[in-house]
């Protein structure tokens, strides 16, 4: 791997603690990426650490470029700084497959290294990353924008949707083709604290529907995506007809807080509830198990299809433990949910 970073303490640091990992290698460190550039041609690493604030171009330049001339998996170091954020959710639409959290200076690289040996060992672990998404043509056979919109209006229930690597890209690409009167939706995507803030104020600003951040409490309208905050865990709970949030600290699962898997098995716990889940791109194995809970109780799940997948992990764990009804790419998934409700709608009818 190779560390870019303008701060030489911080590329010693970090470097010296990873080369005493004895399965992780080290090649070097660039001070910015004009270096960083010639040392990948050289050395060809499987992965590089990436700041965003740099001298002679920022790291969103240089990973543009990189994605689009010589794709390379990147974990983005970032600051807890607004526009930091911001820089490093917009890092991983461009296509880094994880963010890091530096909370400030040279002596935060400790925190840093124990989080980054972590992704590094899960990523050697799981199945192969796809650094670019495929870009196909949506089915001939989804339905209008029209059609679709007209659908989701009757729709009644609730929508919960899981993520990790790879998944600001794959939330964005279902929203985004999601009408703007849509059940309220749910959505945890592990992401540090500081960030999923970041990531809502981007996909309001793109979608149809409205997406906030959810604070706790709040009871769950039509039109509005809510994203588990960062560092706490995202609950739905039934009051009457109504659908209230409630955040937790509690234990992280899968090493995860929030988790696709608290958040699933909350919602299966609803009464008398129409249900779609989609389990997107991740390593490992959150929402598999929250997926089959959800199952059972009558929801209707959707696991992406492999070959949309930036990492196909949760996804096929889900499809291997029984808990994914369909398998979808992320271009069949906005018509396929509208379809579910309208099954669910006929199978409470009947």
């Amino acid at each position: 791997m190779l560390i870019v970073d303008d701060s030489a303490i911080v590329r010693k640091l970090l470097g010296d603690a990873l080369r005493r990992e004895p399965d992780i290698e080290v090649v070097g460190g660039a001070a910015d990426p004009f270096v960083a550039r010639d040392m990948i041609l050289q050395f060809e690493p499987d992965l590089i650490t990436l700041d965003i604030e740099m001298p002679r171009m920022d790291g969103l330049s240089f990973l543009r470029r990189l994605m689009e001339h010589h794709p390379v998996a990147a974990i983005v170091v970032s600051s807890l700084t607004q526009s930091g954020s911001s820089a490093s959710v917009e890092a991983l639409r461009i296509g880094a497959i994880d963010v890091i959290a530096k909370p400030g200076g040279p002596t935060s690289v400790g925190q840093v290294t124990e989080k980054l040996v972590q992704r590094i060992r899960a990523l050697r672990a799981g199945p192969p990353i796809r650094l670019t998404r495929p870009t196909a043509a949506a089915p001939s056979h989804s339905p209008s924008l029209e059609s679709r919109a007209a659908a989701m209006r009757r729709a009644r229930g609730l929508i919960a949707i899981g993520a990790s690597t790879g998944g600001t890209q794959a939330i964005e690409a279902v929203l985004t083709r999601m009408p703007a009167d849509v059940p309220p939706i749910v959505v945890v995507q592990h992401m540090p604290a500081g960030f999923t803030r970041a990531f809502a104020e981007r996909l309001d600003s793109v979608c149809g529907l409205h997406v906030v951040e959810a604070g706790g409490g709040e009871t769950l309208e039509r039109g509005t995506a809510y994203i588990a905050p960062g560092d706490y865990h995202l609950v739905v709970e039934q009051e009457g007809l109504r659908l209230r949030t409630r955040l937790s600290q509690g234990p992280p699962v899968h090493y995860q807080r929030p988790a696709v898997d608290v958040l699933f098995a909350s919602v299966a716990r609803l009464n008398s509830m129409a249900v779609v889940g989609l389990l997107l791109t991740g390593m490992g194995a959150d929402g598999a198990d929250g997926m089959v809970m959800m199952r059972r109780a009558g929801a209707i799940t959707i696991a992406e299809a492999e070959e949309s997948c930036i990492v196909f992990g949760m996804p096929k764990e889900a499809i291997a433990r029984g808990g994914a009804v369909h398998v979808a790419s992320l271009l069949r998934m906005p018509g396929l949910i509208c379809e579910c409700f309208e099954h669910l709608a006929c199978a409470k009818a009947s």
